[in-house]
């Protein structure tokens, strides 16, 4: 993203597409979903065609965009008329005992603030503005999410001492 090409909304979909569909990924925990909501991040910047101040504005507002998109979706009202899988539809199998499983096992606003700090290594600061929380909201769901984790991975002594 060289010159002012990063101001591209084809640009800015090559470069933060990955994050907004880990970010999406994180709170949804469907590879599906996840990209319809990366999707609805891209309509919403092409309708709103903002004017973005530098680099780290854009990746704000796109991440911004992607967890209200996320929040969205779990407000939907198809969402409230979903039943339990059949048995003739069976889930696909996870492996047990991962780290990310792990994280997708915590709730989403603890899988939120996870997946700001350490997969897309932004700031309490930014997570802050990010998903309209106070700074000391969002050091609470890091304390707390690691201290789930702990407790999820303590037989994984290895990772549990890194948290």
């Amino acid at each position: 993203m060289d010159g002012e090409n990063w101001r591209e909304p084809a640009e800015l979909a090559r470069a933060y597409a990955p994050a907004i569909y880990r970010l999406a990924y994180a709170r949804t925990g469907s590879r599906a979903d996840a990209e319809d909501i990366m999707q609805e991040v891209f309509v919403r910047l092409l309708r709103a065609g903002p004017d973005f101040a530098d680099r780290a504005h854009a990746r704000a507002w796109l991440l911004r965009v992607a967890a209200n998109c996320a929040n969205d979706w779990f407000r939907a009202p198809w969402r409230r008329r979903e039943g339990p899988l059949m048995d003739s539809l069976p889930a696909p199998e996870h492996e047990d005992g991962g780290v990310v499983e792990a994280v997708l096992a915590l709730p989403a606003k603890y899988r939120t603030a996870v997946h700001l700090y350490y997969y897309e290594e932004l700031s309490v600061a930014e997570i802050a503005k990010i998903t309209g929380k106070s700074e000391s909201a969002v050091k609470s769901r890091l304390f707390r999410a690691r201290a789930m984790l702990r407790e999820a991975l303590k037989e994984d002594d290895d990772v549990s001492e890194r948290l």
